[in-house]
């Protein structure tokens, strides 16, 4: 009975983390759908950001309560790992609770014995901070009517996704007092005591159970156990397909952040170098362009994933669907259409849809349709005022509004599709070198009148 345990329990363990390694080389390809860009300077600064935003989650304390909700999940996620590694090893050697009795038989050690009840009774507690930040997320997701979860973007699979991790994360708790629970009352039940003393299983749940017959825990622990395991799996096997792959993605996003000063844009050097040759009256349009200059572009701005930069792309990919970026958008706010929420969940789906298309007809199968109208529409891109609000409120440094700019730049300069008061302000930049319709001798009027 133990060699099929081992075989059953290698087999789903093997075959979960295969197919996440398939997904996973998927969505690294699809990234790699994007423009490249060297973004490796600074590497001490990177990692201070990636280590205070992405683990010590420094952004998420802007929202009080929601915050310290999320630290008791997320903190229980990364602590509960530890006890995975026992079950790891009891799964593929067939043994029950090996490092205890490790531990205590074995090396006959009270430290090791006492930090191993530790770590278990810690999980245990974080569990149930965990299984109540989870009912307060359902309820705030589902009851409470909070606004930035009411958008459209968020009907459909997104709130469905949302809410199916949260159930999954009361099925993992339950399934954890079941195993350490069960294992405490079977314990009691054939000796009188049990050796572990874990803090919430030893003296509730376990004590609870024990009237039970042996035959019933032992049921009921291996429930736990198996039902634990395979949740896990389950979870890794879901997790590609889930606004959740953030849980691993903000890490390399928060590293490969742009350190650019908040609110700069990128110029187009192409651009810039036609502006310089408009201000300097010696310069030679007809000049041969210096050794290692860039060539002229092929399009300018983006209309297509394959436009963006691999950043975009793994933005998209990272995003959390939190919609903190929406609730902090003003043209959002004033009833506009846009919400920096959709424009990052628009791209990661055309990012899936073009990566499917590729793995089904190949690199060269063109589907007529791109990211630009098709997913994102023009009133959208209008209706921004680049305040990079979206981008401050970002718990994991997401920049829609990169996107959003590259956008419109295919809109305006390739299309020639701008509103007329902004094809006013263009005018008046190119023959006045300002946005108003004033010629540059007339600028310092309105400082002579003041001496009349």
């Amino acid at each position: 009975m133990a060699i099929i345990s081992i075989i059953a329990f290698a087999i789903i363990t093997i075959g979960a983390f295969a197919f996440f390694f398939v997904k996973a080389k998927e969505i690294y390809r699809n990234i790699q759908l994007g423009q490249k860009e060297d973004l490796t300077d600074q590497p001490g600064k990177r990692l201070t950001n990636m280590l205070l935003i992405a683990l010590g989650q420094k952004k998420m304390f802007r929202l009080t309560i929601p915050a310290i909700l999320h630290l008791f999940i997320y903190v229980a996620f990364l602590i509960t790992q530890i006890e995975l590694i026992e079950i790891f090893i009891d799964g593929f050697t067939g043994q029950h609770r090996l490092l205890f009795h490790l531990f205590r038989d074995t090396l006959n050690s009270g430290f090791l014995t006492g930090l191993y009840t530790f770590t278990i009774s810690f999980i245990e507690v974080l569990s149930i901070l965990a299984l109540l930040a989870t009912f307060a997320f359902l309820a705030r997701r589902n009851l409470l009517k909070i606004p930035r979860f009411l958008k459209s973007e968020l009907n459909g699979w997104p709130k469905l996704d949302a809410n199916i991790i949260l159930i999954a994360e009361i099925y993992l708790v339950t399934c954890i007092f079941m195993m350490n629970g069960g294992d405490v009352a079977r314990e009691i039940v054939a000796t009188g005591e049990s050796p572990y003393g874990f803090l919430i299983s030893g003296n509730i749940v376990g004590p609870a159970l024990s009237g039970l017959s042996l035959e019933v825990l032992n049921v009921i622990e291996r429930i736990g156990w198996w039902g634990h395991i395979i949740g896990v799996l389950g979870f890794i096997v879901y997790l590609p397909y889930s606004k959740h792959l953030h849980i691993m993605l903000a890490f390399p996003n928060t590293y490969f952040g742009r350190l650019k000063p908040r609110g700069e844009i990128s110029n187009m050097p192409a651009i810039t170098k036609e502006i310089k040759m408009m201000m300097d009256p010696n310069a030679d349009p007809y000049a041969a362009p210096a050794d290692g200059a860039e060539a002229a572009p092929g399009k300018f701005g983006a209309k297509d994933i394959q436009d963006l930069s691999w950043k975009n792309l793994l933005d998209a990919y990272s995003c959390t669907e939190c919609g903190r970026c929406t609730d902090a958008c003003p043209a959002n706010q004033t009833g506009k259409l846009l919400s920096p929420r959709k424009i990052m969940m628009d791209t990661r789906d055309r990012m899936q849809e073009v990566g499917k298309n590729i793995k089904t007809h190949g690199p060269d199968f063109i589907d007529n349709k791109q990211l630009l109208k098709d997913y994102i529409t023009v009133e959208e891109l209008r209706a921004c005022t680049t305040c990079q609000a979206c981008v401050q409120e970002c718990p994991i440094n997401i920049d829609p509004l990169d996107i959003i700019v590259q956008l419109r730049r295919a809109l305006i300069m390739e299309d020639s599709n701008s509103p007329e008061e902004w094809n006013l302000m263009f005018s008046n930049i190119e023959n006045n070198a300002a946005p108003w319709q004033f010629s540059q001798q007339d600028r310092d009027k309105w400082a002579k009148e003041l001496t009349q």
